[in-house]
């Protein structure tokens, strides 16, 4: 289970320790250390808004007693002149947070904004959009809240919330019915409470769990199949159970996905493939 504070709290720290070692040297020669300051994020880019929460979060933690108005909240429409927040703090923790603060926000914004475009296009289906695991390496955590904000529905964190029988898991247990019973087997005995989702690969594929998968399995994961094999798909499986679309989903076939009918289709692309928003802390004065 992920307890979401413990792990941005944890994040930050890492951050904040890779970014200021042993001092902030910049601040420390030319700014007192009781000078206290404002600072607003202006918006440059048009999109979705993501990370102000996190970046009042960022700063609360540096200094609890900082005063953080918020303009704009996430998941709100962006336009270049927009104000998302004024924070008022000592200065050396306006400019400690800065960079982590634009990172952050930056990056989510890009990923939120991609993430409402898929969104918006497959709105008029009962399909959802769901992430993957394809994240940045200890910034998943802010990337999948990230697709929360842009509209899209978060599936697994890790590998530890749910098993999920891909071409690996399959190839290498000795094939798709002795992989599907091993995780039962293994699911019942630890009494682990996880539910278990299994890659086709093929119409074959989709027929031979349809078979022995009812009552174990509760998603068919449609690995790199066109929208005609999915509908194809659909009608083995006949709501048996969940079936989610993956591979090779753009902006520009999601529609024809989402028109077959299949419950989820999951885009890797949301997070690798979004373009960061430009923003920037500036100071006020007075």
């Amino acid at each position: 289970m992920i307890h979401f504070e413990e792990q941005l709290n944890h994040l930050i720290n890492e951050a904040l320790h890779e970014d200021i070692g042993s001092g902030d040297y910049s601040t420390l020669a030319c700014i007192p250390e009781q000078a206290m300051g404002t600072a607003v994020l202006k918006i440059k880019d048009e999109g979705i808004l993501a990370g102000v929460a996190i970046a009042q979060h960022i700063f609360k933690l540096v200094e609890p007693s900082v005063s953080f108005k918020i303009y704009k909240n996430d998941g709100e429409a962006m336009l270049p002149g927009d104000i998302a927040f004024e924070v008022n703090a000592h200065i050396h923790t306006i400019l400690k947070c800065e960079r982590l603060v634009l990172n952050c926000m930056q990056r989510m914004s890009g990923i939120a904004t991609l993430t409402h475009r898929f969104v918006e296009l497959i709105e008029p289906y009962h399909t959802q959009l769901l992430d993957t695991r394809k994240t940045t390496p200890n910034f998943r955590l802010l990337e999948k809240e990230a697709v929360r904000i842009g509209g899209g529905t978060n599936h697994r964190f890790g590998l530890f919330d749910m098993i999920m029988l891909k071409d690996n898991h399959i190839d290498y247990a000795g094939g798709i019915e002795k992989a599907i019973t091993l995780a039962w087997e293994y699911v019942q005995k630890n009494k682990l409470d996880l539910k278990i989702e299994v890659e086709a690969r093929t119409l074959n594929d989709v027929t031979t769990i349809c078979k022995v998968a009812k009552g174990k399995v509760f998603r068919i994961l449609l690995d790199n199949f066109t929208p005609a094999e999915i509908s194809e798909a659909l009608n083995i499986i006949q709501h048996q159970f969940e079936t989610e679309a993956s591979g090779g989903i753009n902006l520009n076939n999601i529609v024809s996905y989402a028109e077959t009918g299949v419950d989820y289709v999951s885009v890797g692309g949301l997070i690798h493939q979004a373009k960061s928003v430009d923003l920037s802390l500036k100071a006020k004065l007075l």
